[in-house]
């Protein structure tokens, strides 16, 4: 309540310091409270209700950008705030944990989209067959006997031919490795760890504009170990 004393300068009444008992309550309504302000060091940053969180343990920002959970967890992505998502960027290697017959397999996947495949067998007694000279087909099919080897030499070329363009195949994948028909297998494993570690994005400080050349080493390289050369 108000308490009046006397000034003696004047003879008038001077309200002293207001001081609320504690059976009474403030006045929400009072005016007073539509001039206090909260500095901007003080305010802490409010993320909408429909709005989603960032997936960074303990940040309350919204997650507004999208970042690839990595390899296996294909399509689904984290949500961060910008801060947390360049962190992650800077960081992130989708072949973190791959060994050398895990990345073959990558890329060889990668070769064919990531499609399933089936992998063609060949039949034993037609192989058999081959060999002896005769060749016998299904309903429709014409019978091939050679028991003098008339056509063998035919099939000796074609062989050839075939091994031969194995060999310019391998011999391009040697080329993208910076290697000659020389390299022998350790020779080609070590030329390929060493350009992975070069183009990879971790070693270029998550610049990803070297990933195409990456991709060759990986192709070249399944190649080189399909051929038997790796």
């Amino acid at each position: 309540m108000l308490q009046a004393r006397s000034d003696p300068r004047g003879g008038r009444l001077v309200g002293a310091a207001f001081r609320p008992h504690n059976h009474e309550t403030m006045n929400f309504s009072s005016r007073l409270f539509d001039r206090i302000r909260i500095g901007p060091s003080e305010a802490e940053e409010v993320v909408e209700a429909d709005a989603r969180l960032c997936d960074h343990p303990g940040c309350t920002k919204a997650g507004e950008f999208r970042a690839p959970m990595g390899r296996g967890k294909e399509g689904k992505f984290f949500q961060f705030c910008l801060e947390h998502v360049k962190a992650y960027n800077a960081t992130y290697n989708y072949f973190a944990g791959m060994n050398d017959e895990a990345l073959a397999a990558y890329a060889k996947q990668e070769e064919i989209g990531h499609r399933p495949t089936w992998k063609l067998g060949v039949n034993a007694s037609a192989a058999r067959m081959a060999q002896r000279g005769r060749v016998t087909g299904g309903q429709d099919s014409a019978e091939v006997e050679d028991a003098f080897g008339l056509f063998r030499g035919r099939v000796r070329r074609e062989q050839e031919r075939a091994e031969s363009r194995v060999g310019a195949v391998a011999r391009k994948a040697l080329e993208t490795l910076d290697l000659d028909d020389t390299a022998d297998r350790a020779a080609i494993k070590a030329r390929y760890k060493e350009l992975v570690k070069r183009f990879h994005p971790d070693a270029n400080g998550g610049d990803r504009s070297r990933e195409g050349r990456l991709q060759e080493i990986l192709k070249a390289y399944q190649t080189l170990k399909s051929s038997g050369l790796a």
